[in-house]
């Protein structure tokens, strides 16, 4: 049924202000990032600043070490981002493609790993890293990523499952083995779903202010997440520095989402077009 020409004028009306609504804190604190702190907790408060502070960004980021928690923060987003994609699309590639006694068994006791909160293995976790003598290095927030995660893993094997079996089959033909099948064959159809995984895990990665909290002690170990929380401090608020960094760190998240968006949506609809 053809949408009527004033249905679509309230539909976008509508559109536009739940748009306006949720963009609204994000705008009033990009302008807040250009007052001076006086100014940014004023009541009542305003949008646009009365003499701009153009120079707030930089006394930010030389307040501390931000390059080097940049630094930081790419190492433990791309390889952790890596080693997810990897990992997941090979167990799901497993799942999906292999018949084998207790698969189903295997993968219900994955998935039920899901309703496992991340507080109840903190503990066990940092004992063993601890062990390994990995602690106030950056490795447990990369290595554990290569060893997959149930949810990525469902999402991916439930895209394997749309794709057709003449696929392997005319790869075996062709004398493939079974990793360059994964590899060679359902890596490329699994494009959109591998960007999906990525954008999601990134976006979490790139975030994460619990897991370098525990197992960082050396501030030059640190990441953004953990540079920015150290403008809170027991008796006041540094509030224009934490706006300028909060900005700083939005911005690859929504280049991120923006640059995958066409393939988030195709990884979320199907593998066959």
């Amino acid at each position: 049924m053809k949408m009527s020409l004033r249905s679509k004028v309230v539909i976008y009306a509508l559109l536009v202000m739940v748009a306006i609504y949720f963009l609204s804190p994000f705008v009033y604190m990009l302008f807040s990032t250009f007052k001076t702190s006086a100014e940014a907790i004023a009541y009542p408060p305003s949008l646009f600043p009365k003499e701009w502070q153009w120079g707030n960004y930089a006394k930010a980021w030389d307040a501390q070490p931000f390059g080097k928690y940049l630094l930081n923060s790419v190492i433990v987003t791309v390889l952790n981002t890596l080693g997810t994609v990897l990992s997941c699309s090979l167990v799901a590639y497993g799942f999906a493609r292999y018949n084998f006694k207790g698969k189903n068994i295997l993968f219900m006791i994955l998935l039920s790993t899901m309703m496992i909160p991340w507080d109840v293995t903190m503990i066990p976790q940092y004992m063993e890293f601890k062990a390994f003598g990995w602690i106030n290095t950056l490795l447990p927030l990369i290595v554990p990523s290569f060893f997959g995660s149930a949810y990525y893993i469902f999402l991916m094997r439930q895209f394997l499952l749309g794709v057709p079996k003449e696929y392997e089959e005319a790869a075996r033909i062709d004398g493939c083995n079974d990793l360059q099948i994964w590899w060679k064959v359902y890596m490329p159809i699994m494009r959109p779903c591998l960007i999906l995984v990525g954008v999601l895990n990134m976006i979490t990665v790139w975030n994460d202010y619990l897991g370098p909290l525990i197992f960082l002690q050396d501030r030059s170990k640190y990441t953004l997440a953990l540079g920015l929380a150290s403008f809170k401090g027991v008796h006041q608020t540094q509030i224009i520095p934490m706006l300028c960094i909060t900005v700083v760190m939005i911005i690859p998240p929504v280049v991120a989402f923006l640059s995958g968006q066409k393939y988030i949506v195709e990884g979320t609809s199907g593998s066959i077009k």
